[in-house]
């Protein structure tokens, strides 16, 4: 995720990781060198599947295996979706010939960048968000095919966690909104390093998720400035945050403020469109550590949120905005 995050107090950046993994294995067969007056005859190996550019693909992990791989409809639930196909045994090197060893995982994010990155662009359309929901990857055999002289390889796209885990998507990913963004009533935690992570809402974290709020309807014709999208973003989120709470009264009296994330330029034109508006505490220029859901009783620096006095309901999200700083 690559966007902005901003308040309507004042706006902050929040550089949240990209959660981009490599997956699968990948590698290639060589042919031999030609026998002079006499015909070499290639056995082909079969396949270990008939998936093909456009299909879906889905697995269970069982034990820290793949298991039950097969192809299924994109408009359902589905892990990976296949963006071309190739036969490694066309590969032009003499590096995975027919005794070939799967490479190493440094080699195979290589070859994930040589033969798959390109071909999944063009899948894509054209375009695709580095920093968006989806990660390249390739899918090899498994050992015992592989082991057999089967060398196709699967380029596609999936979607992550921040640990690296293939999650479950369902749509085929060119008609989908790229943007990386978090659900609604998750709350996230983020760390040193910038990066920004889902946890139970029990633990210690810094924002909790009000809505996403797709942009694209907003701004039909344009790339929109960051101006143009807190413009709007100001009065969605905070409305967003009284719907989550209930009420603007206990918007006010939860002491917390609205905050939303804003897409950076490359991002657009690259296919991400949706930002998340959260509740966050503003701390001398940082963010409060929360524990325990702003639905609920939550606590804020390990106080409860300070008494605020009694005032009318505030409907003007700019008034609120005031009484707030």
């Amino acid at each position: 995720m690559n966007q902005s995050w901003r308040s309507a107090s004042a706006a902050r950046a929040l550089l949240v990781g990209a959660l981009i993994a490599c997956a699968g294995l990948g590698a290639y067969e060589a042919g031999s060198e030609p026998t002079p007056m006499k015909q070499v005859e290639t056995k082909q190996a079969a396949s270990f599947t008939t998936a093909d550019v456009g299909a879906c693909l889905t697995w269970t992990d069982k034990d820290g295996q793949v298991a039950d791989f097969e192809q299924t409809d994109c408009a359902s639930p589905h892990r990976f979706e296949v963006s071309s196909r190739e036969d490694l045994a066309t590969y032009p090197a003499a590096e995975f010939g027919p005794d070939a060893q799967r490479p190493d995982l440094t080699r195979q994010a290589q070859l994930r960048e040589e033969l798959c990155f390109n071909p999944t662009v063009a899948y894509l359309g054209g375009t695709y968000d580095p920093n968006g929901k989806y990660s390249i990857a390739p899918i090899l055999p498994p050992q015992e095919s592989w082991d057999a002289g089967d060398r196709t390889l699967l380029c596609g796209v999936q979607s992550t966690d921040d640990s690296g885990n293939v999650l479950s998507t369902t749509g085929k990913a060119a008609e989908q909104d790229q943007a990386n963004v978090f659900e609604v009533g998750q709350c996230v935690a983020t760390d040193a390093a910038g990066g920004a992570h889902a946890v139970d809402c029990k633990d210690p974290h810094q924002l909790e998720m009000t809505a996403v709020v797709d942009l694209a309807p907003v701004f039909p014709d344009r790339v929109p400035n960051p101006e143009e999208q807190d413009k709007h973003l100001r009065t969605a989120c905070t409305q967003a945050a009284r719907d989550y709470l209930g009420s603007d009264d206990r918007l006010y009296e939860s002491t917390l403020q609205p905050f939303w994330t804003t897409v950076p330029s490359n991002s657009w034109l690259a296919g991400s469109h949706s930002v998340n508006c959260a509740l966050v505490f503003g701390d001398q220029g940082k963010f409060a550590t929360l524990q325990g859901s702003a639905k609920d009783q939550f606590t804020i620096n390990g106080q409860p949120p300070a008494q605020r006095p009694k005032r009318a309901p505030i409907v003007n999200p700019d008034e609120l905005q005031k009484v707030e700083q």
